[in-house]
């Protein structure tokens, strides 16, 4: 078998209809747009939500409105009592440190401490941002909180 041997099975291909092309083909006439009005003229289309000059549905319903910020900045978060279980007492907690011992997936993007949980040890913690409750836990623990500059975002496509 060669690549000009191959056919599609019998019938999965159905030709397209040609309409206009008198009454014997079966789209003649109107040609499938039914007789006059808006949608029989040609250039004729309406946008999908026009209804015929009635309140649209979109404006008719409250919901679904406000803005969608395309480029958000996302973080990898870790809270504060996964710091508890992971280190010991006085050592520095980094974003590295963190992607070693498997808090964090990857170092793509910036790191943010967040404050659940309680933390009963010094740890000296450098992170991208932190939340105000982390930050007051962290210190109230005899530790230490330092912000790194932001990272460059990675582009990526719509998920």
């Amino acid at each position: 078998m060669k690549l000009h041997d191959l056919k599609p099975a019998p019938r999965s291909k159905k030709s397209r209809k040609r309409v206009g092309r008198g009454i014997s083909a079966g789209g003649g006439k109107t040609a499938g747009r039914g007789t006059k009005g808006q949608k029989a003229r040609s250039g004729g289309n309406l946008p999908p939500y026009f209804e015929g000059g009635q309140l649209p549905l979109v404006r008719r319903l409250p919901h679904k409105r406000g803005f969608y910020n395309p480029f958000p900045t996302r973080y990898a978060v870790v809270n504060l009592e996964r710091l508890e279980h992971l280190f010991s007492p006085e050592e520095e907690v980094t974003p590295q440190a963190l992607h070693e011992k498997g808090a964090v997936k990857n170092l793509r993007w910036p790191v943010k401490i967040l404050g659940r949980g309680e933390l009963g040890k010094g740890l000296q913690v450098s992170a991208h941002a932190f939340s105000k409750s982390a930050a007051a836990k962290i210190e109230a623990a005899g530790g230490k909180v330092k912000v790194l500059p932001p990272l460059a975002q990675p582009q990526e496509s719509n998920q």
